[in-house]
């Protein structure tokens, strides 16, 4: 778990309508922020940390993120993957300040604590003091003085962290429904990255999650996707969760992109828009199943991309109750030709901060934010397809939120309520 004192979330309840609704204080109350560094961050969830080709030799590290808490991720010189917490066991300082590198040890440059690259304190300057005065005391531990280490596991080249000695194995965390669409995506080829970007969106951290499950504003807000037949509720489309909530995956077929008698509804609809370069919109089968668009969404930090041929991973930290840092990681195979690659990168540019899709989203995250700011007790309401969270093959859903917030409850240990309307049980 991670340290610090234990939070009580203010005691609050959630509204008698349960899942349906979502209350406006879990997006701005600084008790109930700190309460899910511990119990989420902090609990029994594997944490995206990164890729295992970001850190390919012994000695390269990567500066990372679990929750707020800034850790690194490292091979150690047997090659072996590990997590640290960037805190030197002396004074607290972040001993790392690079974002990634090669080292043959850590150093605090504080007062230059020695750490190897499993986290174990190797010296300590004047740890005898000087001539026979000050130093450590005789009963001083290097050994119980090392470096905080998380629990790391690496799937299909996809590094996880946890604080959690609890949490069980990453393919049973995910379950089998979600596990076929991770290992889709991340097949066993080797992967290659193409790029980062990194963006700061004032809201809190949900709001990015919840973003990613709700298949009900890509086709209205997005007039990209819309008009250009990418993204629509009039596709066939599915929403999938696993047996918790916690985790969902959006997916859909690009299918007509002329009016239709559902467009009307469809505000950012554009029939007259045209590209200067079609070459955006030239997506290539790459996998065996027929879908064009997956977004799935792993409690509580990873959202995954099929976007036609451009492929991220989305790592969120979250910044303090209303802030948010969005850092997106853009990759391909080893095995992609040159004419994939050039796809995958000008594809790209519908995604990420200022992209032709993603740009919409970090504009109504902030009004969103803005809007829970001074709403006191009300709740928004999460009632779009009905009010359970089991799977559909439509896209006018709010399912996975529904699903996410009993299992955000459930964890965060507040008092709630099912909808009285209607008895659930998740298929």
């Amino acid at each position: 778990m991670l340290d610090g004192p234990v939070s009580k979330g203010d005691q609050r309840s959630w509204p008698a309508a349960g899942i349906c609704r979502a209350p406006y204080w879990i997006y701005e109350d600084p008790a109930i922020y700190l309460r899910e560094q511990q119990r989420i961050f902090g609990g029994a969830a594997w944490s995206y940390v990164g890729l295992e080709v970001e850190v390919p030799r012994p000695g390269d590290f990567k500066r990372t993120f679990v929750g707020e808490q800034s850790v690194v991720l490292v091979r150690d010189a047997h090659g072996e993957l590990g997590a640290v917490v960037n805190r030197c066991a002396h004074r607290g300082i972040e001993f790392c300040r690079s974002e990634r590198g090669h080292a043959k040890r850590f150093v605090c440059p504080y007062h230059q604590w020695v750490y190897d690259l499993r986290g174990n304190l190797l010296g300590v300057p004047f740890r005898r003091g000087m001539r026979g005065r000050g130093g450590m005391p005789d009963d001083f531990a290097p050994a119980e003085n090392s470096l905080q280490k998380l629990r790391v596991e690496s799937h299909r080249g996809v590094v996880f962290a946890t604080y959690d000695e609890r949490t069980p194995p990453f393919a049973e965390y995910l379950g089998a429904s979600m596990l076929h669409y991770f290992e889709r995506l991340f097949d066993g080829r080797q992967l290659v990255v193409l790029g980062n970007s990194r963006q700061l969106i004032p809201c809190n951290w949900k709001l990015v999650l919840e973003n990613s499950k709700d298949p009900y504003h890509a086709t209205l807000l997005h007039t990209f996707l819309v008009t250009f037949g990418l993204f629509r509720a009039d596709q066939k489309s599915e929403v999938r969760l696993d047996p918790t909530g916690r985790h969902a995956a959006l997916t859909s077929r690009r299918g007509d992109q002329s009016p239709s008698e559902h467009t009307a509804e469809m505000m950012s609809f554009k029939s007259s828009y045209k590209l200067h370069d079609p070459r955006l919109l030239d997506p290539v089968k790459e996998f065996p199943d027929d879908t064009t668009v997956v977004m799935q969404t792993l409690f509580p930090n990873l959202i995954l991309q099929q976007q036609s041929n451009t492929l991220a991973l989305r790592q969120i930290v979250p910044r303090g109750p209303s802030e948010t840092e969005l850092i997106w990681t853009f990759f391909g195979y080893e095995g992609d030709d040159e004419a994939m690659t050039e796809r995958r990168l000008r594809q790209a540019n519908l995604m990420g901060p200022a992209g032709l899709v993603s740009l919409d989203d970090g504009e109504v995250l902030k009004a969103a934010q803005e809007g829970a700011r001074l709403a006191g007790e009300r709740a928004a309401l999460a009632e779009m397809g009905g009010r359970t969270w089991e799977d559909s093959d439509y896209m006018v859903t709010e399912a996975a939120l529904r699903g996410f917030y009993q299992y955000y409850q459930k964890v965060m240990e507040l008092p709630a309520e099912r909808c009285r309307e209607v008895a659930h049980e998740h298929r």
